[in-house]
Parts: C-alpha cells; structure tokens; sequence
C-alpha cells in the first residue's frame, strides 16, 4: 500500500465489526475513523457525511463506509460534489471502481461478505490506481452537471 496515504473509514452499526477489522488491517496506512464507535443502532448518514466531507476537501485521500446493504452510505456519500462512491462486494468491482471510475470511496456491504473478502475488497481498491485515458473524459463528465 502507499506510504503516507490517509484513509477516512465510517460505518454504522451493520458495520462497526467489519469496521473494527479493517481499521486493524490498515496498520501501514493513517485511518481517520469516523465513527459509529459501537454497534448500537445509529443513523447511516451521520457518519458517511462526515468520510465524504474529509475525502472531498483532501483531508483524506480515499474513504471506507461500511453499513449493512452499502446502498445507504453510497447514496449519502454521492451527494458530495466530489465524491465518486462505489459499492464492492467482489474485488473484481474494486478495481473497476477505481481503475475505470476512479472511485474515491469503497463501501462494503457488511451482511453480503465476509470479513476476509471486505478486507481484500479494500486492500485491492486502495492499492488500483486510476487509469485515466479514455475513461478521464467519462469521470469528468459525472460532475458537470
């Protein structure tokens, strides 16, 4: 993995085991965590605004959100203007997300993984790089509306 990269990580109570277990296999990377900091029930949104704001205003390089199904932290996160969330459930989608979309956070669905596949999902989407080329005019094309 990159030296010197900063990672923002948030979930919600689907997601605070996973949350744990990433957060311990990040040990060579900083990781700002966001919270929630236990699993009882929170609000999703409360903790994806919050890694979107870090990774939109370069606090933080790339982010992880980690709820039950992914599809709410994704949606939260995606109404950031700079943010691209993707959601990867098999690592093969982690470096599309990155390589051809240059997502700039992975969210893992916690209850449709398992904790060694979420782990290898986001060392594989923090260690693709984006390709640019012909899929740079595509991404620029997200955000002109």
């Amino acid at each position: 993995m990159k030296q010197g990269l900063k990672i923002a990580i948030g979930s919600d109570h689907a997601g605070y085991d996973y949350k744990q277990i990433l957060t311990a296999a990040l040990s060579s990377v900083e990781v700002k965590d966001f919270g929630t900091y236990s699993s009882e029930s929170v609000d999703y949104p409360d903790f994806a605004h919050p890694v979107a704001n870090a990774v939109e205003n370069g606090e933080c390089d790339l982010g992880i959100l980690i709820c039950g199904a992914a599809n709410g932290v994704a949606i939260t996160a995606n109404k950031h203007q700079g943010i691209r969330a993707a959601i990867c459930w098999k690592e093969e989608i982690a470096v599309l997300a990155r390589s051809h979309n240059n997502a700039n956070i992975v969210c893992v669905p916690a209850r449709f993984v398992t904790p060694e596949e979420a782990k290898a999902i986001v060392t594989t989407f923090l260690n693709t790089e984006f390709e640019g080329g012909r899929h740079a005019n595509r991404v620029e094309k997200i955000a002109c509306m």
